[in-house]
């Protein structure tokens, strides 16, 4: 279904890991450590600043492949891992992107599932790779239908 979007590449997207953005992803996760939020905390750490807990990826914005049409609802959320050469550090600005690594079809319980991998990349200003993470979307047999009607 998917299998024509393998190798494809989203336009860049800036974003900024924003001092309020970070507080309130650390709030809502749960993990008050002061390294995300006290300015005091992050000026004496190394990094000479905050920085964003592992997982504030999640919020960026990727870009788009004009001809992968994903519906905006009924998607699963497989799976995540992250890696980091560095932290995101607050305020900094960061280019965005995502591609398609692969796309395979599987028949379950619940009928023809398709699982599309993600790699999605964070740049510095410079193009040196920030972070890198993949994730798994499942897409389930009623989505697929939707989408092929």
């Amino acid at each position: 279904m998917f299998k024509d979007q393998i190798g494809k590449l989203s336009n860049k997207v800036k974003n900024v890991v924003e001092r309020g953005a970070v507080k309130k992803f650390a709030e809502a996760i749960g993990d008050l450590h002061p390294i995300y939020f006290d300015e005091d905390t992050g000026r004496l750490s190394r990094h000479k600043n905050n920085i964003a807990p592992p997982t504030f990826p999640r919020v960026f914005d990727y870009g788009v492949i004009p001809d992968l049409n994903l519906p905006s609802k009924g998607l699963i959320h497989g799976e995540q891992t992250f890696y980091y050469v560095r932290p995101l550090v607050v305020e900094e600005e960061i280019y965005c992107y995502f591609k398609v690594k692969n796309y395979f079809e599987k028949k379950g319980n619940f009928g023809e599932m398709g699982f599309m991998i993600l790699e999605n990349y964070g740049e510095d200003l410079g193009g040196k790779t920030i972070f890198s993470s993949t994730s798994t979307i499942v897409i389930s047999e009623a989505v697929r239908k939707v989408i092929t009607r």
